[in-house]
């Protein structure tokens, strides 16, 4: 980020103003404005955009956090999380992803989307330590990736994901199990060597659902690679099962022609996902009952009214959104073609984005030539993301100075085998 830029990029920072009566912004709720620390001995989310979404039952929550780090300001809790880092040097790499808050993310050894924090994982094979500034999966894929002496950690416990929780594995297996009563064994291909339904399941899932993918011959995408991995899908599959995310399925796979007919609803709570078998026969891609509460804020008044009030508006979303979102949208992108898309404007432009908050205001600090906003005017992060707090990644790095590794996250053999089966094939799919 430019040293000059007169813009502040701290998520943070507007919501304590907008509770202190500083600024004329909308927060979704002032409950942000508390250390996370606050919530993580309640089951959910926490405050932000997911805070409406049910929690399954045993989700991992978070132990105390030592009082001198809920204690500490801001810039005591940077000095302490520099002073640790240069101690522990080569040892440790922070990887942070786009939707962090700035106070984590400027500590941070790479910032990306999942598919390039996945392969930043994979390029440092001598670090001791890998601090995952993101959400539970995403720390679990980069111990899938990483190597048997490297721990990798999570400065949160709490931070999920309430997307990869709408699809867990025994609803998977269930589903499974129903489809192969419409179609038949699924292992065994037919005359022209497809297999009746291959899956695929988004980064954003957990560690048991990628080894699901990989036992039964699928993959592992991202909001990058959707496009790259849906092909690769159906030169082997006559259907896709997709999920947890049911917009990005669809976007995806309505962008590469697919009919929206072909393309039903599978709702675990109901029999067939409520389908037919006929529905089933003629799909092309089954479609999970998920979705990112994040990106499920956005809609086409809000297109609209960026549009009415800006003239020459370039309205870019991500894939996440609804169908009707992306279509009125000029664009739609993974976090990453955003970001390349701003950089790559060589004329003043005004851009409404429809993506989570804190990559929304880092990029109008970072390119202040042009006007860059968020089309959702509340601000409202990321539940979760945001459970990630400068004070736990000071408390987990100076633990490693101190030799202790805390909230380290580890994936069992039986599930990690076929795991990385599914994540070697979604890095081998590049996206064009």
């Amino acid at each position: 980020m430019s040293e000059t830029s007169l813009l502040d990029p701290s998520v943070d920072h507007a919501i304590q103003a907008i509770v202190l009566g500083g600024s004329t912004e909308s927060t979704c709720t002032t409950d942000l404005a508390a250390g996370p620390w606050d919530f993580d001995i309640r089951p959910g989310y926490g405050p932000g955009s997911s805070m409406g979404d049910v929690i399954p039952t045993g989700s991992p929550r978070q132990g105390e956090l030592p009082q001198d780090y809920r204690d500490a300001d801001e810039d005591e809790l940077h000095d302490r999380i520099r002073a640790a880092k240069l101690a522990l040097g080569e040892r440790v790499v922070v990887l942070g992803h786009f939707y962090q808050r700035e106070e984590v993310v400027r500590h941070a050894d790479y910032v990306g989307d999942s598919f390039q924090l996945a392969n930043a994982a994979l390029e440092h094979p001598d670090a001791e330590a890998i601090v995952f500034c993101g959400v539970h999966f995403m720390a679990e894929t980069a111990d899938l990736l990483s190597g048997p002496g490297q721990s990798v950690i999570l400065p949160n416990l709490a931070a999920g994901c309430s997307m990869a929780d709408m699809a867990d594995i025994d609803q998977v297996e269930d589903c499974w199990e129903q489809l192969a009563d419409v179609y038949g064994p699924l292992d065994v291909a037919d005359d022209e060597g497809f297999v009746p339904v291959i899956p695929v399941t988004y980064m954003n899932s957990s560690a048991a659902i990628k080894g699901f993918v990989g036992r039964h011959g699928g993959i592992v995408c991202t909001s990058s690679n959707a496009a790259t991995v849906l092909e690769w899908a159906f030169a082997r599959g006559r259907r896709v099962l997709f999920f947890p995310d049911q917009h990005l399925g669809r976007n995806t796979a309505k962008a590469m022609g697919v009919e929206l007919e072909r393309m039903p609803m599978w709702n675990p709570r109901r029999p067939l996902g409520g389908s037919t078998a006929g529905e089933l026969q003629d799909a092309r891609v089954i479609l999970w009952h998920g979705f990112c509460s994040v990106h499920r804020r956005f809609s086409v008044d809000q297109i609209e009214k960026a549009r009415a009030e800006h003239t020459g508006v370039r309205v870019i979303v991500h894939p996440e959104c609804p169908m009707e979102v992306v279509d009125a949208a000029d664009e739609a992108g993974s976090t990453d073609y955003i970001r390349k898309a701003i950089a790559a404007a060589t004329e003043p432009t005004v851009f409404a984005i429809g993506t989570e908050i804190n990559l929304v205001r880092r990029l109008a600090a970072q390119f202040p030539q042009h006007e860059i906003f968020c089309l959702d005017p509340v601000v409202c992060p990321c539940s979760t993301m945001y459970r990630i707090h400068p004070g736990y990644l000071a408390w987990v790095l100076e633990e490693l100075v101190g030799g202790r590794v805390v909230n380290r996250i580890r994936v069992s053999d039986d599930v990690a085998a076929p795991a990385r089966v599914a994540l070697e094939r979604m890095l081998a799919a590049k996206p064009r």
